[in-house]
Parts: structure tokens; sequence; C-alpha cells
């Protein structure tokens, strides 16, 4: 069996940053230890908010050439957006399996496709869908073609939620029988919740508020990191 994927990565999703001064703060959260960016894209239908696009993604990634662009596209026809983040720069492709319709088959081609392009695959779900029948199937059906496995830890659309400690379950199993994936999580995460999530399983942790809206960010970067890295201390 494949090794457990387990060095932390903290993925400060910059929703929660000053977005009219996006670069500078996506380079300074950088240089306070973040690993990946975090991007939330969405398009008013699958979820009731809108964001940003592929647009002001290709625009960051000209002032940012080397950080890795974590993108979770909360949009109703993920398979339209490939080739437009591929083209901005993204480095990981996020989309929902709900939109999929229970399908396998189509999961499978959009990744297929999004591996196609260079990018990195992820996979993720809302809070009220379950694993065993979403993402179980689909990384059976596809092994080594998905990076990421992104546990919802609130209802996607908003920020601001309470961390959803139930969706523990979730990370458990995904890592107990996919140990070769990595296991993001995200929503309403902050120093006290990662310690949770980092015990049921998770490295990769999205924060916004609790990163961009800290006194020290550089510090809760690193708590982050301590923490998952000794799977919740």
């Amino acid at each position: 069996m494949p090794s457990q994927i387990e060095e932390a990565i903290i993925c400060p999703s910059v929703l929660a940053s000053d977005l009219s001064n996006l670069t500078g703060e996506c380079q300074e959260i950088l240089k306070k230890g973040a690993d990946w960016l975090h991007l939330d894209v969405m398009d008013g239908h699958f979820v009731p908010n809108i964001t940003f696009g592929a647009p002001v993604v290709k625009s960051l990634r000209k002032n940012i050439p080397n950080a890795f662009f974590d993108c979770h596209l909360m949009v109703s026809n993920p398979g339209q957006w490939i080739e437009d983040f591929k083209k901005a720069g993204a480095d990981q492709f996020t989309f929902h399996l709900e939109t999929c319709e229970g399908s396998v088959e189509k999961a499978v081609e959009l990744i297929d496709r999004i591996v196609a392009t260079g990018m990195k695959a992820g996979i993720t779900v809302k809070p009220s869908t379950p694993v065993e029948d979403s993402v179980f199937p689909v990384l059976r059906a596809c092994p080594g073609k998905i990076h990421t496995v992104l546990i919802m830890t609130v209802e996607p659309g908003f920020g601001g939620q309470s961390f959803m400690e139930s969706m523990m379950a979730k990370v458990e199993k995904v890592r107990l029988a996919f140990p070769q994936v990595i296991v993001q999580v995200d929503g309403g995460l902050n120093v006290e919740t990662t310690r949770v999530a980092a015990k049921a399983g998770a490295t990769a942790i999205v924060a916004g508020t609790a990163i961009f809206g800290a006194k020290d960010p550089a510090a809760v970067v690193a708590e982050m990191r301590s923490l998952v890295n000794s799977k919740g201390g």
C-alpha cells in the first residue's frame, strides 16, 4: 500500500484577504510560511455567492509566478472552465462531485481532462454528501490520478461559518481507505479546530480569517503546521 501523506500543507484562503491588495496580501502570506494559496471560485449558481474567476487567477499569476494555486471551483459546470484555469496558471483544479449527479463516469472524465492539462485534480463534496457514495467510487475508478480530497467542514459559499466537527468522520474514512491522497479540510478552521482535524487525519488546512485576520499570521501558520505534523499534538 502507498505510504500515507503526512506533511502539513497550510492553505490560506485568499477570499479572506484585502482583495483590493490581492497580490500584496498573497506575497506577504507566502513570506509568513503559507504553502498553497487557496482560491475559492463561486458562480452564483452552484452556491449563492459570486467571487472571481480565471481572469483574476491569471493576473495574480503574473505577479506570483511560483506559488501553488489551489483552485476550488464551486460552480455548476466545472468542465467548462478546465482550459481557462489551466491557461490562467492554476496548479490544482478541485471540483464538486455533486455536479456529476452521481455519475462516476462523468467524474472520471473530468479528472482525466484536468490531469491531461498538467494540473493536479482534486475532488470535494458538500457536508450532506456521504463519501462512501461519492468520493470512494471515484477514487477507486481512477487510482493515482486524484491528488487531493477536500472535505468541506461548512456549507460552501460563504465564509465565517462554524466548523462542523461531525465531518471528521469523513476525514477518518478517507484517510484510512486512501492513505496516498492528500486530505484537505475547509471551513471554520482556526488553531483549535485544526487540532481536531489533524487528529482525524487531515494534512492540508484551508483557513481564511484565522490567518489573514490574525495579529501574527506567521505564528498562526506555524502553529497549524505543528499541530498537523504532530497529528493534533
